[in-house]
């Protein structure tokens, strides 16, 4: 044990010495290892950041939770062009399946349309997400109410004119009043103010909540009709926790497929949308980021393997001699091969130290600039070390090799 201490302790000396007598030799080379190490480990942990970020947004919805429209969440075998002709869900769906769907939980009807500008006297809060819903979906989606309610069944179903806050929007109209029994403007009527949300804060994917409002669906559908091109409804639905997902999908593709009266062996016309699904796109989409990570850096760790290599030839070549001297007092092949060795990996692991400190950096200035919170996780870490280690390694083998096998009178010759 002790011979391999005194080994990594001459190792690191030689190799602070390389840095100290070739300092731009040296920096040239371990600059390849610095910059693919901060290639890898800066595409990991911004994709390990936004997959956390993501999952902490999603993670109050049931992954349970069915969006049934006629529209795909992910990749579809069925081209665009189909898809377009597919008829939208229906309300009559909607009340169909909350009557006779068992093992239902939660169900709501909602509409995706544009946004729209919302008025108090003089203030004006522009480009607001408009969420028309059902009166369960405060559910469905996890809303945190922190002011008032949410509306209920009767004004759902009869379409009040009443609204519900994000809480920037009402920070926007109403500043630091109380918004309650307020009236504001929207698509031409006057809206009564009955809640307003918790602020949710940036959110990765979908809509921001504190930038949203939620009416009831069917004041949207006796403005403009079930038939609007604008409008794309959409049956959001939870099953009993208690209830088998994949059965209450079939049962819920059959009971639409008799509704339209789809033909057997005739396709769908509507897609069956599980948030789990969602889910597994996103794992899929973030495996492929962290691949092509890899891939993109795998040139620069190429590149600052091979300059990890050409330090270690070039050491090899002038410590010759001293290499002879070694020798020829009773050196073993072995510590001489460890000893460059330890020198290679010592040399590549401060080109990832210097890499890692760069993420670091990034991910500081990062987080202070943007809303987002930029992680460097000590997996990526132990990895960036890691991989600096097993490059140094694979770069010094053959000059470690070449050096242990020297001849103790030959080396001592040609450094003379």
């Amino acid at each position: 044990m002790n011979l391999y201490i005194r080994l990594l302790h001459e190792s690191l000396k030689f190799a602070l010495n390389a840095l100290r007598t070739n300092k731009l030799r040296t920096l040239l080379s371990l600059l390849g290892v610095t910059v693919g190490i901060f290639s890898i480990i800066a595409v990991l942990a911004a994709v390990d950041s936004l997959d956390k970020k993501i999952k902490s947004d999603l993670s109050d919805l049931d992954k349970n939770t069915i969006y049934l429209m006629k529209y795909c969440f992910g990749p579809s075998e069925v081209p665009d062009w189909k898809i377009d002709q597919f008829p939208n869900v229906t309300y009559d769906e909607y009340e169909m399946i909350k009557r006779t769907q068992a093992g239902l939980d939660k169900i709501s009807f909602n509409v995706f349309t544009k946004a729209e500008s919302l008025r108090y006297e003089s203030k004006v809060a522009s480009a607001v997400s408009i969420t028309p819903c059902s009166d369960q979906f405060v559910d469905l989606d996890a809303l945190k109410v922190e002011q008032g309610r949410f509306f209920n069944e009767s004004e759902s179903n009869a379409g009040a004119a009443v609204i519900v806050l994000g809480n920037s929007v009402a920070e926007t109209l109403f500043d630091q009043s109380n918004p309650l029994g307020k009236k504001i403007r929207m698509y031409g009527r006057r809206f009564t103010v009955i809640g307003v949300l918790k602020k949710a804060g940036s959110v990765s994917i979908g809509s921001n909540t504190d930038k949203n409002v939620f009416i009831p669906v069917n004041f949207v559908r006796i403005l403009y009709g079930d038939n609007n091109k604008q409008l794309t409804p959409a049956i959001v639905l939870k099953p009993l926790k208690s209830y088998d997902v994949d059965l209450f999908k079939a049962e819920l593709t059959q009971k639409i497929r008799a509704f339209r009266g789809l033909k057997p062996g005739a396709e769908d016309n509507f897609f069956v949308n599980i948030f789990a699904g969602f889910m597994d796109m996103i794992d899929e989409v973030v495996g492929k980021l962290n691949l092509m990570g890899w891939v993109i850096s795998g040139f620069s760790l190429l590149v600052g393997g091979f300059g990890i290599a050409n330090i270690m030839f070039v050491s090899v070549k002038e410590r010759t001699n001293l290499i002879g001297i070694q020798k020829s007092l009773g050196a073993k092949n072995r510590f001489i091969l460890f000893q460059f060795l330890f020198e290679a990996v010592i040399l590549s692991l401060i080109g990832g130290v210097v890499g890692l400190l760069l993420v670091w950096l990034m991910a500081f200035i990062a987080t202070a600039a943007f809303d987002f919170e930029f992680v460097l996780s000590m997996k990526n870490i132990l990895l960036g070390s890691g991989i600096s280690c097993l490059i140094g390694l694979i770069a010094g083998v053959i000059p470690a090799i070449s050096a242990s096998k020297l001849d103790p009178v030959e080396a001592i010759r040609s450094g003379m």
